[in-house]
């Protein structure tokens, strides 16, 4: 799911891992995929999706951190946008990121579970260093 060459970069957002900053994370990620040809159906359930990615960041990742921060890349090619993450958190367990039974009836613990349903394919990873974790989601916009 790596971007290829012929990808174009529609933003780049480094933040803190704030929850305060999820308000900017929505309303950038919405008027850029707008402006990539997303109805706006399709362009809020993506919202949703990069929302709760970005809140799983700043409540798992770095749980037991006072401070952090995530980036948050858009890219595009003619059928697909391309969302990655990445955050310099411990290395999660990632055998615990899976969405929860929904008979499991409960608040929270949907992210993964709306991000599975909304986008094409993603992917979680650690990066190469000792610190930082990624996830990847892709979405065909054809």
């Amino acid at each position: 799911m790596q971007p290829n060459i012929d990808q174009e970069l529609l933003f780049n957002l480094k933040l803190p891992a704030e929850a305060d900053r999820l308000a900017l994370v929505r309303s950038v990620v919405q008027r850029a995929i707008e402006n990539a040809g997303c109805d706006n159906e399709l362009a809020q359930k993506i919202v949703i999706a990069v929302n709760e990615a970005c809140m799983n960041i700043i409540q798992h990742a770095y749980k037991d951190i006072k401070k952090g921060e995530f980036e948050l890349e858009l890219t595009r090619d003619k059928d697909s946008l391309y969302f990655r993450l990445i955050d310099h958190a411990p290395h999660i367990d990632l055998e615990k990121v899976k969405p929860r039974d929904l008979d499991d009836i409960r608040p929270g613990g949907l992210g993964i579970h709306f991000i599975n349903e909304i986008m094409d394919d993603f992917k979680i990873g650690h990066l190469d260093n000792d610190k930082g974790n990624y996830m990847e989601m892709r979405i065909n916009i054809d």
